[in-house]
C-alpha cells in the first residue's frame, strides 16, 4: 500500500507536530504518564462530559491547547490486549478517515509497545484505508491519510519495527485477497485468478505454472473436470511456488478452492443471496494474498500455493445428481449434490500435491453452510487428526487475531459418506455436514500432514457491510512465517 508506517521516538508527545494524534488509552481510570497538556486535554473533556473511561468512548478534540497535533483522537480500550488495541485502533482511524489528516501519530497510554502491538497498527491500517473501486466509479474518494508514526521508546524500536514490516506485508495481501474477492464473478474468473498469479510472480519472484482442461485431463482430475463441465468459462488449475529456502526443505503448501461462482450448479441454490457467491473463491484469494506477504518479506520458507478455479453452474452438459466420476486417485466419488462441488475440486488438488513431498499441506475453503451454523463469522473451522499442526494453526490464528477452532474428525462421521455405487458419495445427512465435509477431503490426504480451513463464515460478510474480509491471510502467513528455516 502507498500509506507509510514510521516508528518514532519523541522526547514528548504533545510536542509531535502532526495533522492528528490518536491516543488510545486504557478503561477505568485517567491514564498516568502523560504530558501535561495532553492530561489537561483529556481532564477537560471529562469535565465538560465530552469523555468517560468507560470501554469503547471516542472523542475528536481540534486545536487542543498546548499540543502540537492540530487534531486529538482519544479511544479509551477495553483493557490492555492486542485485541483491544486493534479495536481501538479501528475506531480511532474511523474518526480520522473522513477527515483531512495526512499525517498522523499513534501512541498507547502506559507504553509497553510490542511486535504484535505494532503489527496491529499495520492491518488496522490497510483495512481502514481499503476502498473497492473496480466496478464502481462512483466510489468515495480515497482517505486523505497518507503517513502514520507509531510512538515508542528506543527500547521497544527493534520490535516495532520487526511488526510493523511484518504487518505492512500482511495488510497488502488482505488488500490482494479482499480485492479479488469483492470483483463480481463476470470480472473475476478462473483465467483472471491465473493472471494475477502470473502478475504476482513477476513483481515478487515466483515461480508459476497454470495447466488448462487438456492438461487437467491429462492427469486424470475427474472430479475437477466434472465440476467445471457446465460452464463455458475455462477452468484453470494454478501453482505458484515461492523458494526461500534451500532446495532440501520440504515445503509447506496451500490449496485454495476457487470456484469463482457457484450457482449450485444442477442442485442449484435459492436465488436469494446467490450473488454473494461470487466469494465462492476466497481460499483461492486468501492463497494468493499470503503468496504475496511471504514473498514480499522474502521468508525463508518454500511455499507452494495450488489453486484449482472453475465455475459451478447448471447447463446441458453439467454434471448431474447420481453421476459417479474418478478422482486423480483412483478413487470414484458418487455426486449426490452438485451443490457439494468444493470438495470435489480440493480431492483433486489434495492428490497433485503429492508431488512436492510436503512437511504439511493446508487447504482453505468456503466450504459448507454447516460451519457457519457452527461457528458463525468469528472463527474459522479447523480440521486435521494433527495435534502438533493444529496447536501450529490455532496459535498462528491467535498471534494474527485471525481465530480458528478445532473440529472432530472422528472416524465414526466417516460413515456417512457410505455409497452403493461409488467408493463414496460426496455428501452425508444434514447433520455434522462441516466435519463430513472434512472427512471427504481426509481420504485423499494420507500421504502427508494435512488441516482443512473452512472458511464459510469469516471470508465475507454479508448486509450493510457487505465485502470480503481478507480472511485467514493474516493466520496463514503467521503459520507460513513459523515454518521458515534460519
Amino acid at each position: 500500500m502507498d500509506f507509510k508506517i514510521r516508528i518514532a521516538e519523541p522526547a514528548s508527545w504533545a510536542k509531535v507536530e502532526c495533522d492528528a494524534l490518536l491516543l488510545v488509552v486504557p478503561a477505568g481510570q485517567p491514564p498516568a504518564g502523560l504530558d501535561k497538556a495532553l492530561s489537561g486535554a483529556l481532564e477537560a473533556a471529562v469535565a465538560s462530559g465530552d469523555l468517560d473511561w468507560k470501554a469503547d468512548k471516542c472523542l475528536l478534540l481540534h486545536r487542543p491547547a498546548r499540543v502540537q497535533a492540530a487534531r486529538l483522537a482519544v479511544v479509551v480500550a477495553a483493557d490492555a490486549s492486542i485485541k483491544a488495541w486493534r479495536k481501538a485502533l479501528a475506531a480511532g482511524l474511523q474518526l480520522l478517515k473522513t477527515g483531512g489528516a495526512k499525517d498522523i501519530a499513534v501512541a498507547m497510554a502506559g507504553g509497553g509497545v510490542s511486535e504484535l502491538h505494532a503489527e496491529a497498527l499495520a492491518v488496522a491500517v490497510g483495512e481502514a484505508l481499503y476502498v473497492y473501486r473496480h466496478t464502481k466509479p462512483s466510489a468515495p474518494p480515497a482517505p486523505a491519510m497518507r503517513s502514520a508514526a507509531l510512538l515508542c521508546t528506543e527500547g521497544e524500536r527493534d520490535a516495532a519495527q520487526a511488526g510493523l514490516t511484518r504487518g505492512q506485508a500482511i495488510a497488502e495481501g488482505i488488500a490482494l485477497a479482499r480485492e479479488l474477492a469483492n470483483r463480481p464473478g463476470n470480472h473475476c474468473t478462473p483465467s483472471v485468478l491465473a493472471s494475477e498469479a502470473r502478475r504476482l510472480g513477476k513483481t515478487h519472484g515466483l515461480k508459476v505454472e497454470v495447466l488448462d482442461r487438456k492438461d487437467v485431463e491429462k492427469l486424470g482430475m475427474g472430479a475437477f473436470l466434472a465440476v467445471a463441465q457446465g460452464s463455458h468459462e475455462p477452468l484453470r488449475f494454478i501453482v505458484a511456488r515461492w523458494n526461500g529456502a534451500g532446495k532440501q526443505v520440504a515445503p509447506v503448501v496451500l490449496v485454495g478452492k476457487g470456484i469463482t461462482f457457484d450457482s449450485g450448479g444442477i442442485s442449484i441454490k435459492p436465488a436469494a443471496e446467490m450473488d454473494e457467491m461470487k466469494f465462492d473463491m476466497g481460499g483461492a484469494a486468501s492463497v494468493l494474498g499470503t503468496l504475496k506477504a511471504v514473498a514480499a518479506l522474502k521468508a525463508p520458507v518454500n511455499l507452494v500455493g495450488v489453486i484449482a478455479a472453475c465455475e459451478n453452474l447448471p447447463s446441458g452438459q453439467a454434471v448431474k445428481p447420481g453421476d459417479v466420476v474418478t478422482t486423480m486417485s483412483g478413487q470414484t466419488v458418487e455426486i449426490l449434490n452438485t451443490d457439494a462441488e468444493g470438495r470435489l475440486i480440493l480431492c483433486d488438488a489434495l492428490t497433485y500435491v503429492e508431488r512436492f513431498k510436503p512437511a504439511s499441506v493446508v487447504d482453505i475453503a468456503t466450504l459448507t453452510g454447516a460451519c457457519m451454523i457452527a461457528l458463525g463469522g468469528v472463527r474459522s473451522g479447523l480440521f486435521t487428526p494433527d495435534d502438533t499442526l493444529a496447536a501450529e494453526l490455532a496459535a498462528a490464528g491467535d498471534a494474527a487475531h485471525d481465530p480458528c477452532w478445532r473440529m472432530p474428525v472422528d472416524a465414526e462421521y466417516d460413515e456417512a459418506l457410505k455409497s452403493n455405487f461409488a467408493d463414496m458419495g460426496n455428501v452425508g445427512p444434514r447433520a455434522g455436514g462441516a466435519i463430513t465435509a472434512a472427512m471427504f477431503l481426509k481420504r485423499f490426504t494420507a500421504k502427508y500432514r494435512w488441516a482443512h480451513l473452512d472458511i464459510a463464515g469469516t471470508a465475507w460478510k454479508s448486509g450493510a457491510a457487505k465485502g470480503a474480509t481478507g480472511r485467514p491471510v493474516g493466520l496463514l502467513t503467521h503459520f507460513v512465517l513459523r515454518q521458515a528455516t534460519t
